[in-house]
């Protein structure tokens, strides 16, 4: 697609959280890109950190930029759909910021739309690069607590009313805890275990002042042994987020990797390690060694999401395979779908 050494000139589709933390940063501080444009509606708060960047006042106007190679759609999870239409469209390529959209119907249309017109589309599932899933892998790589038996993964949050951004919270498409974060959860899984044999889930809201479901529990069956994925939004005390019990041992790790708050503060990333590791220790290993019982505290070492567009920089440049590509993360499309048939019709899916 293009050159190694090639500077691919890059345009933002949003500039809310998204923008802000997980693409802008990483753009501006990869060498390889040159984040050249970032739509803004209404506001001008790009223009204090990125004020050589074009603002552009709508995403039709920002494609209308012949110059721009590499498009990020990433505003509100229903908007995604439409807008990577318009880019493909244009012939520009893309990265798409997770869930990737709304239905399985959606994502074939565009993989098949960008096989046609031969453009690149990745998904950016940033939490394959969290420092505490690292840990996590590393321990079942290892085989250090035996054959897996039971995993429960958790994403716990406290807000306990309704925050006021109907795109997330509301009765709308897309909206609500099963396209925020289920994604993730399932991701990670996915690239732990590879396709359940078949799902149960459990979907509602617990706040009474939110419309969109506000909790959801997926338990996920493999052959020999289960998966329970698991996110709330009153939970004031969480617990850890990766309780793994296998034939030898457990191991428990908490949600540690402090990517996100050193990027709320300003803090810019780099491809090298740039994000300071946990104060203390963040996991419990309980296992068996050589025939001895241990049990110890364990500490992971720090993520980079820059390992991300690291990737996607590669795979433009003829050097490395896509690090999300469309078609895997249209998996975690079908097993949203699959959870939402279970918890309607209160049965298990196969799959």
């Amino acid at each position: 697609m293009f050159n190694p050494g090639t500077i691919i000139k890059t345009g933002i589709c949003s500039y809310g959280m998204s923008g802000k933390l997980f693409h802008a940063p990483f753009l501006e501080a990869h060498p390889g890109f040159e984040m050249s444009a970032i739509v803004e509606r209404n506001r001008d708060e790009s223009r204090e950190r990125y004020p050589h960047n074009t603002l552009y006042r709508s995403v039709e106007e920002m494609l209308k930029d012949e110059s721009l190679q590499l498009i990020v759609v990433n505003g509100p999870t229903a908007t995604h759909y439409e807008q990577a239409l318009a880019v493909l469209r244009a012939g520009k390529h893309l990265v798409m910021e997770k869930p990737m959209v709304l239905n399985v119907k959606q994502g074939e249309e565009l993989i098949a739309l960008a096989k046609q017109k031969g453009l690149f589309i990745s998904v950016y599932q940033n939490r394959r690069y969290d420092g505490d899933f690292y840990a996590v892998r590393d321990v079942l790589d290892q085989g250090i607590i035996g054959d897996l038996r039971e995993m429960e993964v958790r994403f716990d949050r406290f807000r306990p009313h309704f925050s006021g951004k109907m795109h997330k919270e509301g009765n709308l498409p897309g909206a609500g805890i099963v396209y925020d974060l289920s994604p993730h959860l399932v991701d990670q899984i996915l690239q732990l275990f590879g396709w359940p044999l078949e799902l149960f889930a459990d979907i509602t809201t617990m706040r009474a002042d939110v419309q969109a479901p506000d909790y959801f529990e997926l338990l996920l069956f493999y052959p020999a042994f289960r998966v329970r994925l698991k996110a709330t939004c009153i939970a004031r005390e969480s617990n850890y987020a990766y309780v793994l019990h296998g034939m030898k041992g457990s191991f428990l790790q908490q949600r540690s990797d402090l990517q996100e708050q050193q990027l709320l503060a300003g803090i810019k990333p780099s491809l090298d390690e740039w994000c300071k590791p946990t104060a203390g220790n963040d996991g419990i290993l309980h296992t068996d060694i050589n025939g001895e019982a241990v049990r110890k505290e364990t500490k992971s070492t720090p993520g980079n999401y820059m390992a991300y567009y690291e990737g996607v920089y590669r795979a433009l440049t003829g050097e490395g395979p896509n690090p999300v590509p469309a078609e895997e993360a249209l998996q975690n499309i079908r097993i949203i779908e699959a959870a939402m048939q279970s918890a309607a019709e209160k049965r298990v899916i196969s799959l």
